[in-house]
């Protein structure tokens, strides 16, 4: 597939904004670091080509912050959609978090996301410059004088790893090739999980969630999580937004969440990349999508517009709970 270039996503805008298509343009800008790329909106091709981004570093979802840039720009807004963003955008479409009419939608291929953690092991720390061509990426650091060379296919995202699908679900217009569903391996992790013991799962959640720093970027980032007022934001929650007091409080966190957003997750996998402790997070998500297409038939959340999840669909066919349990006490 041949691949999208910085270039040709300018242009596009350009050309957007100028015959008035649209008045701004939800993209990826310069961040702190080459690879810190972080969401921008330009309203000039001037602004575009100054800081418009587009690398191996562009994995933010772009899906949620519809919800709140729609309503702030009087025409409509330009967004860059890869596959797996699209599936986020028919969701939040579902539960009406923005207006339709005020997007259009540019569905792009994408051939997957690096993982900065993956880069930084192989190079270490100290990264001063980055530089994708597309099959490798550069890598200067402050203790290396020539920059190293990195494969792009051994540093992807482990979300990338596991691609559900090259296909575009949503987009007003496409850019490059359209792709297809893929047959990915994305359970393989969750089904070791559920192999262990009960003992050894609950050692393993807790070492990976005692690393927690309740710093709330995935949540912040999951375009599932659009509540105006978060019950972690609340002052007489008793879970308002602090530092875990205990081990308790830290798992009740992720458990509450991974519960908020079941049915609803499209397995974006934003919660795992902005977590700054590097946990697992959306195994959590893939555990209830595992089970619901277990118990209740295949769902992929966001797949159509208007699509009612299992949980929230009741059908005189609906698994009954002591089926369940007896599954579950097979499995253990």
């Amino acid at each position: 597939m041949q691949k999208i270039t910085r270039e040709q996503l300018i242009d596009k805008a350009v050309s957007l904004l100028e015959n008035g298509t649209v008045e701004a343009v939800l993209g990826w800008g310069k961040g702190e670091f080459d690879y810190d790329v972080t969401p921008a909106v330009f309203k000039t091709a001037d602004e575009l080509k100054a800081g418009f981004v587009w690398n191996d570093f562009c994995g933010a979802n772009f899906s949620k912050y519809l919800v709140a840039k729609t309503g702030k720009i009087e025409g409509k807004i330009l967004v860059f959609l890869k596959p797996c963003d699209t599936y986020s955008f028919n969701q939040l479409l579902t539960e009406h978090r923005f207006d339709r009419e005020k997007v259009y939608a540019v569905g792009i291929p994408c051939e997957g996301m690096a993982d900065i953690a993956k880069v930084k092991a192989v190079c270490g720390e100290g990264i001063s410059a980055i530089n994708c061509d597309g099959e490798k990426i550069a890598v200067t650091t402050l203790y290396d004088d020539e920059p190293v060379m990195v494969d792009a296919k051994d540093v992807l995202a482990e979300r990338c790893v596991n691609c559900k699908s090259k296909k575009h679900v949503a987009y007003d217009e496409l850019l490059g090739e359209e792709g297809e569903v893929v047959d990915s391996a994305r359970f393989d992790e969750v089904a070791k999980i559920e192999a262990m013991t009960p003992d050894e799962r609950f050692a393993f959640w807790q070492n990976e969630l005692s690393r927690c720093i309740r710093c709330n970027a995935c949540r912040d980032a999951c375009p599932a999580c659009t509540c105006e007022k978060c019950v972690f934001d609340n002052p007489n929650s008793g879970v308002e937004n602090k530092a875990p007091a205990n081990s308790f409080e830290e798992k009740m966190f992720h458990i509450i969440r991974a519960f908020h957003v079941a049915g609803r997750c499209t397995d974006c996998g934003e919660c795992s990349r902005v977590c700054p402790q590097n946990i697992p997070l959306h195994l959590l998500n893939r555990k209830f999508i595992k089970d619901i297409n277990e118990f209740y038939g295949e769902y992929q959340a966001g797949a159509e517009v208007g699509s009612r999840a299992p949980l929230v669909d009741y059908t005189t066919g609906d698994i009954e709970p002591g089926e369940v349990f007896d599954r579950r006490d097979k499995n253990a």
